[in-house]
């Protein structure tokens, strides 16, 4: 079962805006060596809005045959249209990605029946665990409890939720409807704690593109029980987690990134630069962490 940080991944492009392959083969390296428990591609963070088909198969080839075991993929799939979410989940279930990922269909904002039937097709046509993703400020739709249950009851390959939606309330109706091997993941790095604390399994995370060992350690330490621990841990990363979204994500942690010399800043248009006062700000925290001098 998933479970632990997993990385929400950069996609890290060249000076000239072209992905750059090598730079993701160091990535999932880095992860691993700095604990990460598994690597999400061509998420929300990934800029995946801004990838060509060819770019975002690629790089989710890349980063599984890179990977080649030594840490789970997990294939960012969603689109706003389901034979395209379909096509994308074929080909990760091709080349051997551990999960698919995929986003409610975005912008046309179907009914709750739609979305069942999205995810149903997907889920009957590729044998891949596939994990849901709500966000609803990002799709401007929001899957329900009832939903959920529904698919994970009917549909054996839908394991799990990334959680974005910032509703406790709603996260623990859900849990009341599933059985206790349902994959219930944070989507949100600022509640990650409390969404531990009524099932959940980890976090899919921003803040672990640049702190993964203390990512990792605050759900470690939470499934093993030291519950102290990984409240200290999030009351630590607080204010960076605050940081990394004063613009758009991934506007922010991409630039920390490019600060730390771990990756290019280049950003795909529509995403900017940040407000100079912004950057002064992300560049006076990161002195903090004591992620530069």
């Amino acid at each position: 079962m998933l479970k632990g940080s997993i990385v929400a991944l950069v996609t890290p492009f060249d000076k000239h805006g072209r992905v750059d392959e090598d730079r993701l083969r160091f990535l999932v390296d880095w992860h691993i060596k700095h604990k990460t428990d598994a690597v999400l591609v061509c998420g929300t963070t990934g800029e995946s809005a801004t990838l060509s088909f060819p770019e975002h198969k690629r790089i989710i080839e890349v980063a599984v045959d890179y990977a080649k075991g030594r840490i789970p993929i997990v294939a960012g799939c969603g689109s706003n249209s389901t034979s395209e979410a379909l096509d994308l989940t074929m080909f990760a279930k091709e080349k051997n990605a551990d999960y698919a990922l995929i986003i409610t269909p975005y912008y046309n904002k179907p009914t709750q029946e739609g979305l069942f039937l999205h995810y149903k097709t997907i889920a009957e046509g590729v044998d891949i665990p596939i994990i849901i993703y709500n966000v609803p400020s990002r799709t401007g739709i929001n899957i329900l409890p009832e939903t959920t249950a529904r698919l994970y009851n009917e549909c054996s390959n839908i394991v799990g939720i990334k959680e974005a939606s910032g509703s406790l309330s709603q996260m623990a109706k859900l849990m009341t409807l599933v059985d206790n091997k349902f994959c219930l993941l944070s989507g949100d790095d600022a509640i990650t704690l409390p969404i531990l604390s009524i099932g959940g399994r980890g976090v899919i995370s921003v803040v672990a593109n640049i702190m993964p060992e203390k990512t990792h350690l605050l759900v470690r330490n939470f499934l093993d029980g030291n519950i102290e621990a990984s409240r200290k841990i999030q009351l630590e990363l607080h204010d960076l987690i605050k940081t990394l979204f004063i613009e758009t994500n991934p506007i922010p942690v991409k630039t920390a990134l490019n600060i730390m010399g771990i990756v290019e800043g280049v950003l795909r248009p529509p995403l900017c630069r940040m407000k100079k006062e912004n950057l002064n700000k992300l560049k006076e925290v990161l002195v903090r962490y004591r992620l530069i001098k």
